[in-house]
């Protein structure tokens, strides 16, 4: 009996990791993450990097825990939830696609783009909330419990190397190739957003 919840726990913990690893898209991040710090010294590259699957952690362990009580307690839906989101990256998107830094513009204040838009709502965005929740709902036994919470983890070890390595891109594509991939990068996270405001316009019309 030990065994088969052991065999059980494990499933699902490989089934969190997998879901969390293609909501999150680590790969599919990394163009934006390589625009948004093209002009940052290496060294602040690859801290930034960690900080922003920090911050995507502690979102998702974050919402782990309270998402449930936090939404209710709101009385903020998913949708909702999901059309802020696709919102926020929708402006970001534009920034990139217009080459406009507002990084600077803050009274002279860097702000940092591992907290927004890397580590939430690109990385740790409402797909990524409402999984995290629908699977705490689904871990019944305390092995599934820790499975999950091994496999978010895990999921946010890969996303910090993914895009710790990728900052080498940089030194090899100069600076006309840094201006092409943000372009890149804009029209992909304006189509992510997009889609994100649809779903979330769907969402609320039942359609």
């Amino acid at each position: 009996m030990n065994g088969a919840l052991a065999v059980s726990a494990v499933t699902f913990g490989l089934q969190a990791f997998i879901t969390l690893f293609v909501i999150l898209d680590p790969p599919g991040a990394t163009p934006v993450f390589l625009a948004l710090i093209s002009d940052v010294a290496p060294k602040k590259r690859i801290r930034l990097a960690w900080q922003g699957a920090a911050v995507s952690l502690t979102v998702i362990v974050a919402f782990a825990l309270f998402g449930k009580l936090i939404l209710d307690y709101l009385h903020v839906s998913v949708n909702a939830l999901q059309g802020a989101g696709g919102l926020l990256m929708l402006l970001i998107s534009l920034e990139l696609l217009t080459g406009k830094d507002s990084s600077t513009e803050s009274n002279g204040k860097d702000v940092n783009v591992a907290l927004v838009p890397l580590g939430t709502p690109l990385l740790a965005g409402p797909g990524a909330i409402v999984t995290t929740i629908v699977f705490v709902q689904q871990a019944h036994s305390v092995n599934m419990k820790l499975a999950l919470a091994a496999a978010i983890i895990a999921v946010h070890c890969v996303i910090g190397l993914t895009l710790m390595f990728s900052t080498k891109i940089l030194d090899l594509i100069k600076e006309s190739g840094v201006t092409l991939l943000a372009r890149i990068a804009g029209l992909l996270l304006a189509a992510i957003a997009v889609e994100m405001i649809v779903t979330s316009i769907k969402g609320f019309f039942n359609l």
